[in-house]
């Protein structure tokens, strides 16, 4: 199941077998402006993965959300999960994520060609 609301994504899934996982989780972003790295977006991802709680916050700014928060996203709920089990990539399942995407776009008023901090290249 997934849906998707400006500002909120909720997925959840249940495990096919021993080797799967299961997670629900809930997604919340908003732009804010860092003092640091000036506007951007805060994510707050939390509900539960393979019955662990989580709840995990972070900043990026706008120069590295578009390209790099699914990635983000997947790398921070791998870590719940024991090895040898790999989180799958939350973006290729679901569609929301275009909408996702483009909302974060008009909230922090992003156009191809805006520039990149040098320091943030590489980072993702």
């Amino acid at each position: 199941m997934a849906q998707y609301h400006p500002g909120h994504v909720h997925i959840e899934r249940t495990a096919l077998n021993k080797n799967d996982h299961s997670y629900d989780l809930n997604i919340e972003y908003e732009a804010t402006q860092d003092p640091t790295e000036g506007r951007g977006i805060q994510f707050r991802m939390h509900g539960s993965i393979e019955g662990k709680s989580v709840d995990e916050k972070f900043f990026l700014a706008k120069d590295q959300v578009l390209p790099s928060f699914l990635m983000q996203l997947s790398r921070k709920a791998q870590s719940y999960l024991p090895a040898p089990k790999k989180f799958e990539n939350l973006g290729s399942p679901h569609k929301l994520y275009d909408h996702m995407f483009e909302d974060i776009r008009q909230k922090l008023d992003v156009k191809s060609g805006d520039p990149i901090k040098p320091e943030h290249l590489g980072n993702t």
